[in-house]
């Protein structure tokens, strides 16, 4: 399989092998080829050379629906159940031929017989918008077996359960494939659920095959250097010093979502310098409602917040006396001008001060540009020059030029959403170092993740955050996955 978009080169040449009745894993980096040659198999994307076999057979793959009507289906990362209508209204009108009018009766036993035979249950009249993440995915994955697809190809399928969840799904799944009913491709970047659920493993670099093999002759580690190849990642520096005096507090803070829900309800928390507090919930349980708060980007409904012992409005001036620092999730949305170039948007922190700027308007290109050079090379930031608008950058770039911006000087406060989302081996081990330098010189650091393996190897303390408020707490050192997973649920 081939796919080019114009000179770029997406997949190179790349064999993929799943046999019958088997698990089979897709691993590699942010940007790999993962995604396009799946779309390609699914028929969202022509692929340039190369052909799909089924059953040893070529097929023309042309859309999506042909994919289906081979028995191909797909449960992708984000849900694409419609949250008003009942689970059973999904499940019958995502069928190809729905009859002008349904008989809801037969419909329902129909699909109750269907559940029957199921590995999983869900409840068949409860709305979507009111069941748990880990039952919005069993429906995900039902629907495509109601609808007689018995190729799945799974997208990160585990990001947005709990550790119990996902290890329940996974496996239901490998029983099926076990007894024969159903074959998986599953895309993930969890080595746990790898070496745990996986029968055989292809790993893509580049766009290129980079190995594969049956799961059980290969370790994380070699397929962790078959991702990154001759790449060095940056050494975590060791956890060294103590907590000291608390320098981030939250007082009973109390905000609402875009639709006026309460979405953070009386949360307390302090944060002293040198600690990593880890907040972790399955996303939508108001972790971004409150980053945003922090941020300035949102106005709490009430409660207090406090830096070194001063109210704090998340004001521009206060984020500079308190040396307050800033990495939010979707970075090129929340923390970049997309058409701006890297040079400016290093500076954007300091670009009315010196040395960018004197009298607080007169702008010094040649510090800009100075400036970026410096921060390029010391955050192994990839771009053409310091000019390159920073929406033409990949992901884990711009999210090292954040870094270079955030973290290139005093750090007393860092607040980071989901810092290494999406991102490549390389990229997730510099921003893993870079936080662990800043608590260990003193900074006090609130990371919110949904990443819980992530969470559990920077975190001091660890927070769980269900519906809006904190529910359970725990040193890291301590923590039981279990127990995490369980209050993750809201049990």
């Amino acid at each position: 399989m081939t796919m080019r978009f114009g000179d770029f080169t997406a997949l190179d040449n790349v064999e993929l092998k799943v046999r019958p009745g088997s698990f089979h894993a897709l691993l590699g980096e942010n940007g790999a080829g993962k995604s396009t040659l799946v779309k390609c198999i699914m028929g969202y994307y022509h692929p340039t050379e190369g052909a799909v076999l089924i059953g040893g057979r070529e097929r023309a793959v042309h859309n999506p629906k042909d994919a289906h009507a081979l028995g191909l289906g797909m449960v992708y990362q984000h849900f694409t159940l419609v949250p008003a209508m009942t689970v059973a209204e999904n499940l019958v009108l995502a069928r190809d031929h729905v009859p002008a009018v349904v008989d809801w009766t037969k419909e329902r036993d129909e699909l109750a017989f269907f559940l029957s035979k199921m590995p999983f249950q869900v409840p068949l009249n409860a709305k979507v918008a009111d069941i748990s993440a880990g039952e919005r995915q069993k429906c995900e994955i039902l629907k495509q077996l109601y609808l007689k697809r018995r190729f799945l190809i799974l997208d990160e399928p585990t990001s947005v359960l709990t550790p119990g969840e996902a290890d329940e799904v996974l496996g239901m799944l490998k029983a099926m494939v076990q007894a024969g009913d159903l074959t998986i491709l599953m895309i993930t970047h969890k080595f746990r659920e790898v070496m745990a659920f996986a029968d055989e493993v292809t790993i893509l670099r580049r766009g290129k095959l980079a190995g594969r093999g049956p799961v059980s002759e290969l370790t994380p580690d070699d397929m962790a250097r078959m991702m990154i190849g001759a790449e060095q990642l940056t050494v975590q520096p060791a956890r060294t010093g103590e907590a000291g005096t608390i320098r981030l507090e939250l007082d009973s803070i109390c905000a609402r979502d875009d639709a006026g829900e309460i979405a953070v309800s009386d949360l307390s928390l302090a944060v002293r310098a040198g600690e990593i507090v880890g907040i972790a919930g399955v996303s939508g349980n108001g972790q971004r409602q409150l980053v945003e708060v922090l941020a300035g980007q949102r106005e709490a409904d009430s409660g207090a917040i406090r830096v070194s012992g001063e109210a704090y409005h998340a004001q521009r001036e206060e984020m500079r006396r308190h040396k307050m620092s800033l990495l939010p999730e979707e970075p090129l949305k929340n923390a970049c001008v997309g058409g701006m170039s890297v040079a400016d948007n290093i500076a954007l922190r300091e670009f009315d001060r010196a040395p960018f700027a004197r009298s607080s308007w007169w702008l010094s290109r040649t510090a800009f540009r100075a400036n970026a050079r410096e921060k390029i090379a010391r955050y192994k930031i990839k771009t053409r020059t310091p000019e390159t608008p920073i929406a033409a950058l990949s992901g884990g770039n711009v999210q090292r030029a954040v870094l270079a911006r955030e973290l290139g000087h005093d750090v007393e406060v860092l607040i980071a959403a989901n810092p290494c989302f999406g991102l490549d081996f390389a990229a997730v081990a510099q921003i893993h170092a870079e936080i662990m330098a800043a608590r260990n010189r003193g900074a006090a650091v609130l990371l919110v993740s949904e990443d819980l393996d992530e969470l559990l190897e920077l975190s001091d303390r660890l927070v769980v955050m269900f519906h809006g408020r904190l529910v359970y707490e725990t040193r890291a050192s301590d923590a039981d996955l279990t127990e995490i997973g369980r209050h993750m649920a809201g049990h």
